[in-house]
């Protein structure tokens, strides 16, 4: 029989009470081709022990002095070792046989049928290793997920970091600049008298001005300062300026006006809701959002729902829609989730975080947390 398994040393436990037995056995197992060393023993003290050594499999008899080789099987499976199990039996009824496959053998054969045994016995050798590399490449996916996932988590909050900085430094350099240059713009104003000039600095003043004001704008988008006022807050505020700028109606319900949330949790409810609904203007087609923030039982909830157009079947599962991954991991650096669900009556998002089991990055302070820019939820 032509097999992997053939051309190496296979080491069997053989749990045999009769030498005379132990002896046809390897005679019939080597007649086969098999290269192997059967190790017989009789008694569960020492069989206990030999568990712990590496087997390639464990043929066992069924009626020995004692015990039966269902009580092997029993120690076999206390042990969580992945070894192939073939009862051998004089005589075995087919309920004990049947009860003997439930429980975890791998196969089970009369005495009188030993030219069985060589297949049975290498076909069961290679099922076991194809389980045993089945878990193994299972356990190396989690653990390539988990480092894909902690990987996500550092980069979002990577950005999230340099974004304050670059927010700090608008601010402090940039900002300070084009303040005190308006100034000075306006001094120039005051004491100009040609009326030339006072026209070209009414204009600078104007330029100035607005350069001021969208500096000011991309350091909220940065680095959302309204939070330091609380999250209740900053989610109202949102809403108000996305409402004026939309003409979309959004109103906002909470449980309670002021809420004590852990650090980082804030920042990524924020980004959250602002993310939502920059994707309900861009591709919702919607009259009104309802937000709700609400605590209860220890557990944070951020809802927004649209009366919009919904979300086509399938969109979320295109291989570009990084928008709505990019919330699961956000929601994941805080311990939390995100539900999206849809409808032709438009788009529900929850955010659910548990603020008494936070995970590794919660203790981030502000403009620390993982985020990334406000998009969409993908090509939807």
């Amino acid at each position: 029989m032509s097999s992997p398994n053939a051309e190496r040393k296979l080491r069997i436990l053989h749990v045999e009470d009769s030498e005379l037995d132990h002896q046809l056995i390897m005679a019939q197992l080597r007649r086969a081709g098999l290269n192997l060393e059967l190790v017989r023993m009789d008694s569960l003290a020492e069989i206990g022990a030999a568990l712990a050594q590496p087997w390639d499999a464990i043929v066992s008899d069924y009626n020995l002095p004692g015990f039966s080789g269902l009580v092997v099987l029993d120690m076999l499976k206390e042990s969580r070792r992945l070894l192939p199990f073939i009862l051998v039996s004089g005589e075995i009824g087919e309920d004990t046989a049947v009860a003997a496959m439930r429980t975890g053998a791998s196969d089970y054969l009369l005495k009188k049928d030993l030219a069985r045994l060589a297949p049975a016995l290498l076909h069961a050798i290679e099922a076991s290793e194809s389980q045993r590399a089945r878990i193994e490449a299972d356990r190396e996916l989690l653990k390539s997920k988990q480092r894909l996932h902690e990987l996500a988590g550092h980069l979002q909050t990577s950005i999230e970091m340099e974004r304050a900085a670059i927010a700090r430094e608008i601010h402090d350099d940039v900002g300070g600049s084009l303040t005190a240059l308006k100034f000075d713009l306006a001094w120039i104003n005051r004491h100009a008298k040609d009326a030339a000039v006072q026209q070209r600095v009414q204009s600078a003043l104007e330029t100035v001005t607005s350069a001021i004001e969208a500096s000011q704008r991309i350091m909220h988008n940065l680095r959302p300062a309204i939070l330091e006022q609380g999250l209740v807050a900053a989610v109202q505020w949102m809403a108000a300026r996305f409402e004026r700028r939309t003409g979309i109606a959004t109103t906002v319900r909470t449980s309670h006006e002021q809420m004590q949330l852990p650090p980082g949790v804030p920042l990524v409810a924020y980004r959250t809701a602002q993310e939502a609904l920059t994707n309900v203007s861009k591709h919702a087609n919607a009259s009104r959002v309802d937000i709700e923030l609400s605590v209860d039982s220890g557990v944070l909830t951020l809802e927004l729902s649209d009366n919009g157009q919904g979300i086509a079947p399938g969109a979320l599962a295109k291989a570009r829609s990084f928008g709505i991954r990019g919330l699961h991991e956000r929601a994941a650096t805080v311990g939390g989730w995100v539900d999206l669900s849809t409808n032709n009556k438009g788009v529900s998002l929850i955010l659910s975080v548990p603020l008494q089991d936070q995970g590794p990055d919660a203790g981030l302070e502000l403009g620390a947390e993982a985020g990334h820019d406000p998009s969409a939820w993908g090509q939807l």
